[in-house]
């Protein structure tokens, strides 16, 4: 019965992905490929991901007084 699985190897042990049904003290035959590169979307600039990302609060002073927003100190005048 042949299984397929993805393991991560540490530099001494496979460590299999999942769970696994194989008896112990057992020999079994490894055949080692390599997991099949996904193709990724093509990196988006770190401006356009962070503008993506970016919303509005409805706080129009929240770029002068952050830390009047995240700390609760006095809000600078």
């Amino acid at each position: 019965m042949a299984q397929t699985l993805y393991a991560t190897y540490d530099g001494h042990v496979f460590m299999p992905e999942e769970k696994v049904d194989l008896l112990p003290n057992q020999q079994y035959l490894i055949r080692i490929e390599t997991k099949p590169e996904q193709k990724s979307e093509p990196r988006k600039k770190i401006l356009q991901r962070l503008s993506e990302r970016a919303m509005d609060l409805g706080i129009p002073d929240l770029a002068a007084q952050h830390d009047h927003y995240l700390y609760g100190t006095e809000k600078d005048e």
